[in-house]
């Protein structure tokens, strides 16, 4: 039982379908049972004419801000069907996982904070500190959070967003996600977890809101306890602080590992 350390528990994976496979199968992997319940559809950028003139002047940029992995996608996808990054361009990004999709694509040197994996841990890089007189482009969803722009704005920096990828909202049947009764959620946005608690009546959010919830950002966190969640479990990034966390939580698999421990003391 130590190799399957979720053996038996139903957990909802909430990330875009098209993202939710490599965290299902590790939870597979683990003995648990993936429950797919995406709270957001992702898709490519509705204007992409507008996409391919800002990606025409590219070269006039000093610096792109990648804002996620879907930026990442979706962004890339755009620059390298009409050519190549210029080589001069700096490269930074908010996040280890949009740091480590740059570095799969062939790009060293990405700024990303080691720290805060949000705006105001790349804002605070010292290699962003003196940028007045850069232009800077910022890839991302369509809309978003203005403080990464507004910040190098004061800095003095000239600042464009180029929407790269769009966000949506699928139709989901809760009843059948309440049916499946799930032993915890993993929510990775949100934008998402606002989406899950509009679907819910009283009584169904006062049922869903014991359960254990897992979320990878402190400000995802801090919305789940204003909606009233009671069970809200912070992890580190990525997959990998998903799954460490719903391992570290199992009640059963923390047994397991010290009857283990205890065996080959």
């Amino acid at each position: 039982m130590a190799d399957f350390p979720l053996v038996g528990l139903k957990i909802a994976v909430t990330r875009p379908r098209d993202q939710a496979a490599p965290l299902a199968r590790r939870i597979e992997e683990a003995g648990g049972i993936p429950l797919l319940f995406p709270l957001l559809d992702i898709a490519p950028a509705t204007d992409q004419a507008a996409l391919r003139e800002q990606i025409s002047r590219l070269a006039q940029f000093d610096l792109a801000i990648f804002i996620s992995p879907n930026a990442v996608h979706y962004g890339m996808a755009a620059i390298r069907a009409s050519g190549e990054l210029p080589q001069n361009l700096k490269i930074a990004t908010v996040g280890q996982g949009s740091a480590k999709a740059l570095r799969e694509l062939g790009l060293a040197g990405v700024i990303a904070p080691t720290e805060r994996f949000d705006s105001e841990g790349l804002l605070a890089l010292p290699e962003l500190q003196d940028v007045a007189g850069w232009r800077v482009l910022i890839l991302r969803g369509d809309g978003g959070r203005e403080l990464l722009g507004d910040t190098l704005r004061a800095r003095g920096a000239t600042v464009e967003y180029a929407a790269c990828y769009r966000r949506s909202k699928p139709q989901q049947d809760i009843a059948a996600l309440l049916k499946a009764a799930p032993d915890a959620l993993t929510v990775t946005s949100s934008e998402a977890l606002a989406y899950l608690w509009q679907m819910l009546d009283d009584a169904q959010r006062e049922s869903l809101c014991g359960i254990p919830l897992f979320v990878p950002h402190q400000r995802i966190a801090e919305l789940a306890r204003r909606q009233g969640w009671r069970q809200v479990l912070l992890t580190d990034a990525g997959d990998d602080g998903l799954l460490s966390a719903l391992i570290a939580w199992n009640p059963e698999g923390r047994k397991q590992n010290e009857r283990t421990d205890s065996a080959s003391g």
